[in-house]
């Protein structure tokens, strides 16, 4: 802190205490000779970091991605964290719910009585092929025959994150 004092007029005088003006209140002062040319004596660098982040497979929205101690740094002070948040935007084709993935396609009266096949791209640009047996009449739980009735191709997806190692 400064104290400064301005006499004002005859026999009055003002005290007035103010930051210090060459060390900002920070109580340590570097001379202008023996200052860092790129931080001005600021002990402080301003500069742009990368940082990778690894997506795996069965990311849930929301969810958050956390590098310890890679935020703000000053010295005296503990570095912030940088918490990443998991926005997942609609995809034209596919739609999650849950650990699953739902492609919702129509087919004809025929394909659903007389058994289809269809082809399915992947995300990850495989060709799955979901076929469907002949339903016949009378029979209530023949694949793809009632509307909303689902195929399910089997060892397809994404693990569950608690099964990736």
């Amino acid at each position: 802190m400064e104290v400064r004092i301005h006499q004002l007029g005859p026999s009055m005088i003002q005290q007035i205490q103010t930051v210090c003006s060459q060390c900002q209140g920070q109580g340590e002062w570097i001379r202008p000779r023996d200052c860092c040319l790129t931080c001005n004596g600021r002990k402080v660098v301003r500069e742009k970091k990368i940082l990778s982040v690894h997506l795996d497979k069965g990311m849930k929205d929301g969810q958050k991605i956390t590098f310890h101690e890679e935020g703000d740094q000053v010295p005296g002070l503990e570095p912030g964290d940088i918490i990443i948040v998991l926005d997942q935007k609609e995809h034209p084709v596919f739609r999650r719910s849950g650990d699953d993935l739902i492609v919702r396609r129509e087919i004809s009266l025929a394909d659903a009585l007389c058994g289809c096949r269809q082809v399915i791209r992947t995300l990850d640009n495989r060709t799955l092929l979901v076929s469907s047996p002949p339903g016949e009449r009378g029979l209530r739980d023949a694949p793809v025959r009632e509307p909303g009735a689902r195929e399910l191709p089997a060892q397809q997806g994404d693990p569950r994150l608690s099964q990736v190692t």
